[in-house]
């Protein structure tokens, strides 16, 4: 598991990328990828193109991270998911909270 994150030059965008488990393991690096960016950049995308697995802790830090950004005002992708990963956020009816394309 590792997660990375990358600012935009402008500071305006943050992409937070999850490789492997995305569970309770990447509770500290996923909080570390946003919460010391100041201001909070306008636009997050969290790329799941590397994860493989996705748990509820993962759902609880991805709602933390929701609060963070703003809540409903916040402006929130989640990124190149498997099937598997998108059929969990259905599930969950996190597309009502994020955007899934």
């Amino acid at each position: 598991m590792s997660v990375s994150s990358n600012t935009s030059s402008d500071g305006k965008s943050l992409t937070i990328n999850v490789d492997g488990r995305f569970d309770f393991s990447a509770h500290q690096a996923f909080r570390d990828a946003y919460e010391k960016i100041s201001p909070v950049p306008a636009d997050i995308l969290v790329d799941m193109r590397g994860t493989t697995y996705l748990d509820s802790s993962a759902l609880g830090m991805l709602l933390l991270l929701r609060d963070h950004c703003g809540g409903d005002s916040s402006n929130i992708s989640l990124n190149n998911c498997s099937e598997d990963i998108r059929k969990i956020l259905t599930i969950s009816n996190f597309e009502q909270l994020f955007k899934i394309p």
